[in-house]
């Protein structure tokens, strides 16, 4: 009996079963991506399930705007005037406020008269000629020179020295004196290994300063391939001013991200942007040492703020969907949906997410006690924190030209 080569068999199966062979070699093709076409561009793609509640669990009970209140009175202001502003912070005389832009400067408000002013920037190398580019700071124009230039992002003056720390994406944790300048380094490296991506941080009363490190794989400029992955090599640390040494608090972290001590500072909140939630980690008490999930959000959060009450202000850009849950349940399928050779905004609208913010201010509990949005992106498409500073909220945005602020607590008529 004559026996069939291997090249029989597979003449065979294109001859009988031509549109499985098809499928097989179209989806062998994909996941190969031998012309880099896809988003994620011949890169090592390694992406695993991560914890996320389930959509329809939160969404089913998540308390909507439908007003939407934060877009319909909110206002925009310094339209083109800061580029990036993600955090916002305002000193012990009141000044501010004072934000970091993506070209790499810590700038501050001088009011009409005077304007802006550069207060600081994160590193010596700085030059105008090589980091600013006006309003293309905040597109991907910018990211090769983010490197050089720094990204500061989340801010926080120490109340008693008037000192200003800065959590810098690429140098780390500084800090720079009330009269501003070039930022001293203060923490690029724990265990002997860089900090890769510094984020926010919050200063304790004994002078210790946490701060959130998003990922030892990815820095910012490539900060979305750490959503794709769902990878969780994020850490919470801590910088101890008197020995200068900088220790891991928590590790295996998702996307860790904004980070906010409590009014009595027994507990701090931070959030994971990946996982869509807001966690508590105790520094006192019988539960010191430990972590709890105090809200599952219905969107990717930033940064988090406390008000005088002790409340917490929550910035989210909403919303996830249903079909953006297969995809974080099921890894072999994104590792073939973002291979396809498709731009990644259209990948993200198959999925249907059409970003827009949220705001949402919590209790220490995690209970929800209020909801603003602007759905249609009036004044803010995507945001990265909230502030409540002196009847107004100030609301900032790593990715578009202007501050948003909105007069609080609303009035009856809004």
């Amino acid at each position: 009996m004559e026996k069939k080569g291997q090249h029989g068999t597979y003449e065979s199966m294109m001859t009988h079963h031509p549109i499985l062979c098809i499928i097989a070699l179209s989806v062998l093709f994909i996941a190969i991506d031998p012309f880099h076409m896809s988003p994620i561009g011949g890169r090592e793609f390694k992406p695993v399930k991560h914890e996320v509640a389930p959509y329809k669990e939160v969404m089913g009970s998540w308390p909507r705007d439908n007003l939407s209140r934060l877009g319909n009175h909110g206002k925009l202001e310094f339209v083109d005037q800061v580029f990036g502003p993600e955090s916002l912070e305002f000193d012990s005389l009141g000044r501010g406020p004072y934000t970091g832009l993506a070209d790499g400067r810590v700038v501050r408000w001088m009011g009409e008269a005077i304007g802006w002013e550069t207060f600081s920037v994160v590193t010596s190398k700085w030059s105008e000629e090589a980091c600013v580019r006006g309003v293309d700071s905040t597109t991907n124009k910018q990211w090769k020179h983010e490197k050089l230039c720094g990204r500061p992002l989340g801010l926080r003056f120490h109340k008693e020295t008037g000192n200003l720390y800065i959590a810098d994406a690429y140098y780390g944790l500084l800090v720079v004196g009330p009269e501003g300048g070039i930022a001293t380094p203060l923490a690029t490296h724990v265990e002997g290994k860089p900090i890769l991506f510094a984020n926010d941080l919050d200063i304790h009363r004994n002078g210790s300063i946490f701060f959130t490190d998003t990922s030892k794989r990815y820095d910012r400029a490539n900060h979305f391939f750490i959503l794709l992955e769902g990878e969780s090599t994020g850490r919470l640390l801590r910088y101890d001013p008197p020995t200068k040494t900088t220790h891991i608090v928590l590790e295996g972290l998702a996307f860790p991200n904004g980070i906010q001590l409590s009014k009595d500072q027994s507990f701090l909140l931070f959030t994971e942007t990946t996982n869509c939630r807001l966690v508590k980690y105790w520094l006192e008490g019988p539960k010191m040492g430990e972590v709890e999930v105090v809200a599952d959000l219905p969107g990717f959060p930033d940064n988090v703020r406390i008000n005088e009450e002790g409340q917490f202000w929550v910035a989210i850009d909403c919303c996830r969907t249903p079909a953006q849950e297969v995809l974080t349940n099921n890894p072999w399928i994104r590792s073939i949906y973002f291979r396809l050779p498709i731009p990644m905004k259209l990948l993200a609208k198959t999925m249907g997410m059409r970003m827009y913010t949220v705001i949402s201010r919590f209790d220490e509990e995690g209970k929800v006690l209020e909801v603003l949005e602007d759905r249609q992106g009036k004044v803010m498409k995507l945001v990265s924190e909230v502030r409540e500073v002196q009847g107004k909220l100030w609301i900032g945005t790593v990715a578009h030209n202007h501050i948003a602020t909105l007069p609080y607590p609303l009035t009856m008529n809004q």
